[in-house]
Order: C-alpha cells, then sequence, then structure tokens
C-alpha cells in the first residue's frame, strides 16, 4: 500500500514568500505535489476543496496562529497529518503542536536533508494508519485462515495450492512461531483429502521411549505395561494425513521405521510381526537446518529425500512488512471479541515500534503481546507505555555480565535494526556486515529477556 512521493500530496502553510518558495522547490524535487498557502484562511478554504495527506504549517503568523490550523485539521481531517515548523522555537509551543496532534516539530533553520526525513516520518505514520483502517474484517477470512498480503505470503500461498493438488511428501521449514502448522492443514484440507482425519504429531514433545509406540502403534505383550494392543497415529491418519512436526526430534530407530512407510506404504505395530498397509500423505515440518543434520549424522540422508519433495519455507514475521500491521488488527479484533468489548486503537507510535521490532518469537509472540496489550489495557488508545519494558526505549543502566556474547549479539542488531525502521541493508551497514549475514543472525536470534 506505499504509495510513490509523486502521489502524496502536502500543503505548505507560510507568510514568508522566500519560505513557502524553498519549502516548495525542494519537495517538488523529492517528488511530492506541492501546495502553498500564505495563511490559515487561505489554507483551511484550499483544505476543503481538495485532498492534502501532510500540512507543513509555520507556527507564528499574522491573525490565526499555526496551532489554530493544527486543531482544525485534527478536528475535521482524519487523513491528513500535520507537521508543525518555526522559527522561534519552545518546549511550550513544541508541548502544545503534539498536544494538539502535530507528527512530527522542526524548528528552523533545518536542513534539506532534516526536511525531507521529518516528512518521510509524517507520511509514514499516515500510510500506517491508513493501512490499518482499510483492513476490515473480510481481510483475515480467505487463505485457509492465512494471514498475509505481502509478496512473500503470496509465494506461500502459491505453493500450498500447488502441494495440495498433488499426493507429494511436503517439508514445511521457518523459524519457531512462523506457522508451520497453519500451512500443514491449509495443504490438507486444499487437498482430495480434506473430508479424512488431520492428525497434528509434535515429534519433540513425545519422549524417545514411546514415539515408537505413538506412532506405529503396538500389540499386547510388546513390552512392559502393553496389556492391550493399540493402533497408533499413523493408524489414525489412515485415509488423511499426518502432520509431523519437529521431525528433526526423531531419533533414528524410528527414522529407519518412517522411511519404511514412505517407501511401501506399510506400517509395523511395536512387537508385531505383520505389517499393515495403509494410505497416508506425511507433511513435515521442522525449524532447524536439515542438511546440516544429514552432514553430522544426526538425520538420515535418505529420508530426508523422501521428505523434501516438496518444501515450503515460511518467511519470519521481520520480512513480512505491512502483514505485522494486518496481524494486529486480527489479534486485536480477536481477543477484543473474547472480552466482550470493542478493538482498541493503536497509537501511531506504537504501531511505528511493532513494525518495525525484530520479532524473535515471530507470529506466536506476536500474539501473545496482542493479546497481553488487549486484556491490560486500561484505555481506549494504547500508548507506548502499555508495551512490555523490552520494546520501549530506555536509557541503558549498569550492564549485566550474566548474559551470553550470543545474547549481547543478538540485542544489539535487534536494536540498529528497529533503530532503523526495519531497512535491513542499513542496518547491515551500520553494523559492517552484508545482508545475507545479517539475516543469518536474525534467523538465529533469541528473544531479548525483558528483565
Amino acid at each position: 500500500m506505499s504509495l510513490h512521493p509523486e502521489q502524496r500530496r502536502i500543503l505548505v502553510v507560510d507568510d514568508s514568500p522566500d519560505t513557502l518558495e524553498v519549502l516548495q522547490r525542494n519537495l517538488a524535487a523529492a517528488g511530492y505535489r506541492v501546495f502553498t498557502s500564505p495563511g490559515v484562511a487561505e489554507a483551511v478554504g484550499l483544505l476543503e476543496q481538495d485532498q492534502v495527506d501532510l500540512v507543513i504549517t509555520d507556527l507564528k503568523m499574522p491573525r490565526v496562529s499555526g496551532l489554530d490550523l493544527v486543531r482544525h485539521v485534527r478536528e475535521n481531517l482524519t487523513a491528513t497529518r500535520v507537521m508543525m515548523i518555526t522559527g522561534y522555537p519552545s518546549i511550550d509551543g513544541a508541548v502544545e503542536a503534539v498536544k494538539l496532534g502535530a507528527d512530527e516539530y522542526l524548528a528552523k533553520p533545518f536542513t534539506n536533508d532534516e526536511l525531507l526525513s521529518a516528512v518521510q516520518c509524517a507520511l509514514e505514520n499516515l500510510r500506517r494508519r491508513a493501512y490499518m483502517d482499510a483492513s476490515g474484517p473480510n481481510a483475515f477470512t480467505e487463505a485457509w485462515g492465512i494471514i498475509g498480503q505481502s509478496e512473500v505470503m503470496r509465494k506461500v500461498l502459491r505453493a500450498i495450492r500447488k502441494a495440495a493438488a498433488a499426493p507429494a511428501t511436503v517439508l514445511i521449514t521457518g523459524e519457531s512461531g512462523t506457522g508451520k502448522e497453519l500451512v500443514a492443514r491449509a495443504i490438507h484440507y486444499a487437498s482430495p483429502r480434506a473430508a479424512a482425519p488431520f492428525v497434528p504429531v509434535n515429534c519433540g514433545a513425545i519422549p524417545e521411549g514411546l514415539i515408537e509406540s505413538e506412532l506405529f502403534g503396538h500389540v499386547k505383550g510388546a513390552f512392559t505395561g502393553a496389556t492391550t494392543s493399540r493402533a497408533g497415529l499413523l493408524h489414525a491418519a489412515d485415509g488423511g494425513t499426518i502432520f509431523l512436526d519437529e521431525i528433526s526430534e526423531m531419533s533414528l530407530s524410528v527414522q529407519v521405521k518412517l522411511l519404511r512407510v514412505l517407501e511401501d506404504k506399510q506400517v509395523w505395530m511395536v512387537g508385531s510381526n505383520r505389517s499393515r498397509k495403509l494410505d497416508v500423505r506425511i507433511l513435515a515440518a521442522t525449524n532447524v537446518d536439515l542438511p546440516r543434520l544429514v552432514k553430522s549424522g544426526a538425520f538420515r540422508e535418505d529420508l530426508f529425500y523422501r521428505v523434501n519433495v516438496i518444501t515450503i519455507a515460511l518467511p519470519p514475521l521481520r520480512d513480512r512488512g505491512d502483514d505485522i500491521l494486518l496481524l494486529v488488527q486480527y489479534f486485536a479484533s480477536k481477543f477484543s471479541r473474547e472480552l466482550g468489548a470493542p478493538p482498541p486503537r493503536f497509537s501511531d507510535d506504537v504501531l511505528r515500534i511493532l513494525r518495525t521490532y525484530c520479532w524473535s518469537g515471530n507470529v506466536r509472540e506476536l500474539e501473545h503481546v496482542i493479546q497481553r496489550l488487549v486484556v491490560m489495557a486500561d484505555n481506549e488508545v494504547i500508548d507506548v507505555p502499555d508495551l512490555p519494558a523490552v520494546m520501549r526505549f530506555s536509557v541503558p543502566g549498569s550492564e549485566r555480565l550474566d548474559r551470553s556474547l550470543a545474547d549481547v549479539e543478538a540485542d544489539y542488531i535487534c536494536s540498529v535494526l528497529a533503530g532503523m525502521r526495519g531497512n535491513k541493508t542499513r542496518a547491515a551497514e551500520i553494523l559492517g556486515i552484508d545482508r545475507k549475514t545479517l539475516r543469518e543472525k536474525l534467523k538465529h536470534a533469541k528473544p531479548r529477556s525483558s528483565s
């Protein structure tokens, strides 16, 4: 939804013809469409005729001041942002301007870079707000419950449709919290097996001594405590799909038996001397580098090639752009309905922080943060002090000496990225690394502690 500069309309209001000329020339050179006005009365008349994205107004002008124009815009034009400039900077003036709703406050003299940076910041606030306001309930109901309109997620949705139409095994990769099970469910329910069972299995949550029995079942007397025969999860998924989450957690002995299922569709229950033929589609997922495990001998190479027929790689949340804003809106609506309350509004500063934060826990972490904000909110508008401490700026205190080097590095990388508003190229330049190295470090960064 980002617009090219020339599509943004800016009104400059100042009683100085020289200032009007300079601002008009510099902003036009940057690609914006610029209107000028020598006073507040003329500006109000122009605003009644044309839609403007940003008003840049001087503070002190004859008859009616710029503060009155700020108030007028805030009370009458919800889709317009305001920036105050003045040659008489004062704390009281800045406070009053911000209190009335000015997005930026710029003191003369200022450089062209400072002007353009402030304009970009104000228009980015406008873009985020417009994106949120345009995201109604219907934006959350398509594509099997997967929320996202970014190009990287459109690519994932196309891969889901293709994978659903084929009977091949699928390996879903991605960091923890990116929604791998949601993608597996989408593949199943978009496939011809949709009416049959979908059986999710978290391989990492089942004790190593029990996973073989849980997956393949066992016959009576197969081991101590096996007083009756019991079918496994693969039997429960017969005709449908079994989703093996964190498949890398399987022991090598279980991997051998799973390989046999993939090769000949035969399942051997623990303790049985006969196999049973099953019609089960296997989807697998992992948040680790399986090829690296193959090289180290921790994962069978032949099994890797069996499960990796089709690969769907889920992007981390930090690479999904404005999908973050959609997810914020979705989770806020969801948790508000559960509480029987209207959804809260988020301040521009909060939207900026949520949009640029380094989400180590991805969508799962974002969901938990929004749930906390909705449940604990005291006001209709959620502002920066409501955010978790780790997401707010704070002056550094005494440095803790009980943290690992990896934790300190991850914190610093995320702070630089947030300071650059998610601009990976600029963050990589500051860190002195290339973008590929930055992506790898972000992939392995741990969630920052608030303690």
